[in-house]
């Protein structure tokens, strides 16, 4: 059960409730099983609190801390998690029915017998999560594209067409991931395109190049002035980075759309323009450069492939 004075400082509001946590580092808040439904409860801090069976429905918690929280049972139906950081989180059971999850990071979360009915997604990202489980996925409301990783689509396949579409997936990929993931485990990084979409049409002939070229164990990762500032390449990269790491094998090639990566002062961003070449591809849109930027890759991959 949820200790009370737990429950009373939390909903004197975030400013209490966090200046608590930083002076209180050590406690672990409990709040199972507790009443916080219709709170308001903006930035909160709610890292590793336990939450089991709570009602949060129609609570406030936009950009809270969530990471490693105890979820399991929670009713959070129509509750507000817009860019709430639910990483490592255990959600198990809990009903998300009608839930806002626009912006908010889903990175290994515990998402097994959750409810999606309803529930609100877009610029969502799903990180190395198993959405196999979850309970009526394609009866979500997508209203913009979000993001799944490639260990979510190996972890997670088959999912739902719609859903896929819904996200923002391109048709012909969505026709070519089941021969990605209904082989081994082992060979789902078969020439998969990462890119913002709003580069939909170049990745789409790139994509189509590329398979015609048979390249396969490759994340082409296009970077451009949209991608560069979106909140998901961030963990695209480094889920890719660790991937090769484990495989002892160069994966990630980024190739750019114009020069927004050499001004990004992100880690990531540093870290590829230090230590890869980057296709360029600024002048995709005439033919000649296309081809002499496709070519020039071709090569590359070559190169890599036989140095690896």
């Amino acid at each position: 059960m949820a200790n009370p004075e737990h429950v009373e400082l939390l909903k004197q509001g975030f400013e209490v409730w966090n200046k608590w946590r930083e002076d209180n580092p050590d406690t672990v808040p409990d709040l199972s099983n507790s009443n916080l439904s219709r709170e308001f409860l903006e930035h909160v801090n709610l890292e590793d609190a336990n939450l089991e069976n709570t009602n949060i429905e129609e609570t406030f918690l936009y950009s809270s801390d969530l990471t490693s929280a105890n979820l399991r049972g929670a009713n959070l139906a129509k509750t507000n998690l817009v860019k709430a950081d639910l990483t490592r989180a255990d959600l198990q059971g809990a009903n998300l029915t009608g839930t806002y999850l626009p912006s908010a990071v889903l990175y290994q979360t515990n998402l097994r017998d959750a409810d999606f009915t309803r529930t609100i997604i877009n610029v969502t990202i799903f990180a190395d999560v198993d959405l196999s489980k979850v309970k009526n996925l394609d009866h979500c409301f997508s209203v913009g594209p979000s993001v799944v990783d490639f260990r979510t689509l190996q972890k997670s396949w088959p999912l739902p067409r719609n859903f896929l579409r819904d996200i923002g997936l391109p048709e012909a990929y969505i026709d070519y991931l089941p021969s990605l993931f209904d082989t081994s485990p082992f060979q789902f990084y078969t020439c998969f395109i990462s890119y913002y979409h709003e580069d939909q049409e170049f990745a789409e002939r790139l994509h189509a190049d590329l398979q015609d070229k048979g390249v396969r164990d490759k994340v082409i990762l296009v970077l451009s002035e949209k991608t560069v500032q979106s909140n998901w390449v961030e963990y695209e990269v480094e889920r890719t980075l660790d991937e090769e790491v484990r495989r002892k094998a160069d994966i990630l090639m980024p190739i750019r759309l114009d020069g927004s990566v050499f001004d990004c002062e992100d880690n990531w961003a540093k870290r590829i323009s230090e230590n890869r070449s980057i296709g360029d591809f600024t002048r995709w849109k005439e033919f000649d450069e296309y081809k002499k930027a496709f070519e020039f890759l071709m090569k590359w991959l070559k190169a890599e492939g036989e140095g690896g």
